[in-house]
């Protein structure tokens, strides 16, 4: 049971000389105190009492994950959904429509659209002059309603997460004034569909899981040497048996946009591409002795380019949205110990497209340019791994792309300092925190929450060391990643379970990324009163 609150509802009536005072322990049984003979009932001389009035004590907090940053107390009884309680939205406000609706069903109330809000009530608007940023929000609890307000429809939604936390954990929302803001613009989750097959629904289920912890980026990592899993028109013969269809995906993606989550897509080059070279094996890179390497792209070949961009433009015009991973680690030709004497054919195209001093790190980064400057033209902003980027290549890559940072042991990583220096924004997936890879292969354990709870944060990029707080600025937030090495290790409702603390641990960090008031045994405590409320 979710622990009291005090008397969070109360009755007074005064009629024929007797007070009666009604009120609800934390079960919502309503008890009352029987009456009282007022002085006037004895003596008809006497100087009439005033009526009496309902003391609170100063609200407390109200619970949530994350744990939201500014909390004014107040007192009064706060405010939970009663029967004549209804969700409204402010006249002019019909872009939050969905937002209502969703409260509404979720608080079991009514949905009354545009109109006056009145007692018990829950009213949605906007107001750019509300907030810090469009992912902030005001929520208000006064007079027995509740006011939740926004520069931009993502912190209404976000008000609304937290007002609907805060009834599931406690039964009510405390009386008082959120001023609430994440502190990250990038947050979310990772997954490796690729090498692990999971169904629309498993996906949708992830989003409004999501959405509740104010997460609000999805990763698709669709395409691997094991598998290509989303239907495509270019290249039929590209996909895997087992894919979502375009059709699901649409679905996927209306669903993440109800919940303000952005889908980032990924076709990972020119490494990762075993699935689409196993029907095109005439692209297939070979080393000096003809010796395939593993999921590589021989991106000396035009036909290399050409296949690549044609799918890009499928993929960016089914997706839409605001970003496109292209991935670039792991290219197997820059993992040997002499590169241009193993794929000749490399160093060929390196020098005559960049000159003599030019190396395949060169080639490899153009490769990179290149694809950026394929998706750009579809609104997207370009993002690549770290260890696609070179430290001593001529060829620089694009300083739009958006580095994120994953490992340190990989060829071509570098400490994240040097990324940041020269002057690369970035987004963190530190392996050793925020990787949950299936069959725990190469040293990684799957994460409890637990050491991200306590340890991580944003500028913790590489390893356990934070960067320098001056880089602060370049850090847009974080994702926790499921990757697939082996995946039937886990079962996709395993996999669901074995992240559900992790992700919310991860979910309160990028929100606010200091010490955290709860302990992790509270934290865990209150994320189980909210899935059981």
């Amino acid at each position: 049971m979710a622990p009291s609150r005090g008397a969070l509802m109360a009755v007074t009536a005064v009629a024929a000389a007797t007070v009666t005072v009604a009120a609800c322990d934390s079960s919502g049984t309503e008890h009352r105190n029987g009456s009282e003979t007022s002085p006037s009932s004895s003596s008809p001389s006497a100087s009439p009492e005033p009526s009496p009035t309902r003391s609170y004590p100063l609200s407390k907090t109200p619970r949530a994950i994350p744990a939201v940053r500014e909390h004014r107390p107040a007192r009064g009884p706060g405010w939970r959904p009663g029967k004549s309680s209804g969700v409204v939205i402010e006249k002019g406000d019909k872009g939050l429509a969905d937002e209502g609706r969703l409260l509404a069903g979720e608080l079991r109330i009514r949905y009354r659209g545009e109109a006056p809000a009145r007692a018990g009530d829950v009213e949605l608007a906007l107001n750019p002059k509300d907030g810090s940023g469009p992912e902030s929000y005001t929520l208000r609890t006064h007079d027995g309603r509740v006011t939740i307000s926004g520069p931009a429809q993502a912190g209404v939604f976000y008000g609304t997460r937290t007002l609907k936390q805060s009834v599931r954990a406690d039964g009510a929302m405390p009386e008082g004034e959120v001023r609430d803001r994440p502190d990250r613009p990038q947050r979310g989750l990772n997954l490796d569909i690729a090498r692990k097959h999971y169904s629309a629904g498993w996906i949708e289920d992830r989003l409004r899981e999501m959405a509740d912890l104010k997460l609000n980026q999805l990763g698709l990592h669709f395409s691997d040497d094991q598998a290509f899993r989303i239907e495509s028109d270019t290249h039929p013969e590209v996909v895997s048996p087992e894919h979502l269809t375009k059709a699901e995906v649409r679905r996927i993606v209306t669903l993440a946009g109800r919940l303000h989550i952005e889908v980032v897509p990924e076709i990972d080059s020119p490494g990762h591409l075993g699935a689409v070279l196993a029907a095109h094996p005439d692209l297939q890179l070979l080393n000096v002795s003809g010796v395939p390497s593993k999921g590589s792209l021989d991106i000396s070949k035009p036909g290399a380019a050409k296949l690549v961009d044609e799918l890009l433009g499928e993929y960016t015009e089914l997706f839409g949205g605001a970003y496109w991973h292209l991935g670039a680690d792991e290219y197997q030709a820059l993992t040997v110990s002499s590169p241009a004497a193993s794929y000749p054919q490399l160093q060929r195209a390196a020098v005559k497209k960049y000159g003599a001093q030019a190396g395949i790190e060169d080639l490899a980064t153009g490769w990179l340019n290149d694809r950026a400057a394929v998706v750009r033209p579809h609104g997207m902003k370009p993002k690549a791994w770290n260890d696609g980027l070179f430290r001593d290549s001529t060829v620089r890559a694009d300083k739009d792309i958006e580095i994120e940072y994953w490992t340190g042991k990989e060829y071509g990583a570098r400490p994240p300092e040097q990324y940041l220096r020269e002057g690369y924004k970035m987004l963190n997936l530190n392996d050793e925190f925020l990787y949950y890879v299936l069959g725990q292969p190469n040293a990684f354990v799957y994460p409890t929450g637990k050491r991200i709870y306590e340890q991580w944060t944003p500028l913790v990029l590489r390893g356990t060391s934070p960067v320098p707080a001056k880089y602060s600025d370049q850090i847009l937030g974080g994702r926790f990643a499921v990757w697939g090495d082996f995946p039937n290790a886990q079962t996709a409702a395993q996999v669901a379970e074995g992240i559900r603390m992790p992700l919310r641990a991860t979910s309160q960090k990028l929100w606010d990324p200091g010490k955290p008031q709860l302990s992790w045994d509270g934290f865990k405590a209150l994320a189980k009163e909210i899935d059981q409320g």
